[in-house]
């Protein structure tokens, strides 16, 4: 599994410096069902607001 995760969300609980996210993991869904064909069709349901 990869350990470097891009993330320019700077407002999300898990960024980091340079762009990176620290998240333990992440949890992605497609809004198209199980196959997206791109990513407009999908979204990271990781994120939290940092101020929460």
């Amino acid at each position: 599994m990869s350990q470097n995760v891009l993330c320019e969300v700077n407002n999300c609980h898990y960024w980091k410096q340079g762009n990176r996210c620290g998240a333990d993991e992440i949890y992605v869904v497609s809004h198209a069902g199980k196959k997206a064909s791109n990513s407009r069709e999908t979204d990271c349901k990781t994120f939290k607001p940092e101020d929460l």
